[in-house]
């Protein structure tokens, strides 16, 4: 009788897996989706130039990556970098995006986490899968 219970107990953990989608992730090619339990913005290097404010365009460089519970520093798989010109305010940028670079100064490094409600949310975007959190490393390097 004392090994029925965990027979029944392992076959209900599967079951609940199996339902939830949890025992498989096929539907993001083989993408293993999560979340950060909040955004978060973490400085690297404080910058000593301009501020990065509304209204003003932030020219920075970035790299980003698919959130990641099991990767260090929750940099899953990187699906961009670059350098680009953001008119903060101007809804150019999905929106963690934007409140991460909000409040640097030029010359700073910042690492910002995403829920996927501030990035791409339910519908994904290229590389990126539907309900993905996102990680960006951020360096302001012009501010006009």
């Amino acid at each position: 009788m004392k090994l029925k219970l965990p027979l029944v107990a392992a076959f209900v953990a599967v079951l609940s897996l199996t339902a939830c989608g949890g025992g498989g992730d096929d539907a993001n090619g083989g993408v293993v989706v999560a979340n950060p339990a909040a955004f978060t913005k973490t400085d690297v290097t404080l910058g000593t130039g301009a501020e990065a404010v509304t209204g003003k365009t932030a020219t920075v460089t970035y790299t980003g990556w698919l959130y990641s519970t099991t990767a260090t520093g929750n940099k899953g798989t990187q699906f961009d970098a670059g350098t680009i010109p953001v008119k903060l305010g101007s809804n150019q940028v999905i929106t963690g995006f934007e409140q991460g670079v909000l409040g640097m100064k030029v010359g700073g490094k910042r690492t910002v986490l995403i829920p996927s409600s501030m990035g791409y949310g339910s519908s994904g975007n290229n590389a990126i899968p539907p309900n993905a959190g996102l990680v960006f490393d951020i360096t302001l390097t012009a501010v006009q």
